[in-house]
């Protein structure tokens, strides 16, 4: 996925030396937060409020459930040489052989990946990425970040971004393929996640509720669904941030 990193790397190291946060709100996750707050106001307030959130809801009224599955199916599709790339990495060779398996089916029995005949050979989809590539090998988060129009990040999982972006089959896809593509992925994300906002409404502050589950769900994908949970963190809802 395209995410605009050199400007928002900039962004971050020149305001992280001119803000302070006040001592009752500091999170050693977030050295950023005097950055990344007005950033989550910004996609929330502006982004989400008056550009994707219509758009989700219009992409809900005019696109029936077949069609959105064929849109999540091709997406995921086109990103398997990439999870079969990174599950190698990772040293998951069953994993890395069925992501190939995958992509051969599905982009030719299954029409470009519109279908998912995969999975009824009981060929699951196993999402990696080289964000947990890095994690695997040893790497921490790093900073919290908050990205304009992406959404909530570390600096390793946007490293993590760029790397998977120069891999291919989607480098060989033109610009306005990207875009498309990009696109269809954000609708489709903030579509699925329409159930869920009333817990980010509910919650006493958006911004922590947000950028905890982040976590949790990064350290749940590091450990393939059997992540060294504390008690007190055990229960989290797994769907929320599942597309971000």
């Amino acid at each position: 996925m395209f995410k605009p990193i050199y400007s928002v790397l900039l962004a971050l190291t020149v305001l992280s030396g001119c803000t302070t946060v006040p001592e009752e709100k500091k999170d050693e996750r977030d050295p950023l937060q005097s950055f990344n707050r007005p950033m989550y106001d910004f996609n929330m307030d502006v982004l989400d409020a008056y550009i994707l959130r219509p758009a989700a809801v219009g992409y809900l009224a005019v696109t029936p459930a077949p069609v959105r599955a064929g849109i999540v199916n091709f997406t995921t599709n086109i990103a398997a040489p990439i999870d079969a790339v990174n599950a190698g990495l990772q040293g998951k060779p069953g994993d890395m052989g069925v992501n190939v398996a995958r992509f051969l089916i599905n982009s030719t029995v299954g029409v470009l990946g519109i279908f998912d005949v995969a999975s009824n050979f009981g060929l699951k989809h196993k999402d990696e990425d080289f964000g947990q590539t890095l994690g695997v090998w040893g790497l921490g988060d790093g900073a919290y970040v908050m990205l304009p129009a992406m959404g909530p990040s570390t600096v390793r999982n946007v490293t993590g971004d760029l790397v998977d972006n120069l891999v291919l089959p989607e480098i060989a896809l033109t610009t306005p393929q990207t875009l498309v593509l990009f696109a269809l992925r954000a609708v489709e994300a903030r579509a699925s996640l329409m159930a869920q906002e009333s817990l980010l409404k509910e919650s006493l502050d958006p911004y922590v509720f947000i950028k905890d589950i982040y976590f949790q769900r990064q350290l749940y994908e590091l450990y393939d669904g059997n992540p060294p949970m504390k008690e007190e963190d055990a229960d989290f809802d797994e769907d929320f941030l599942e597309n971000l």
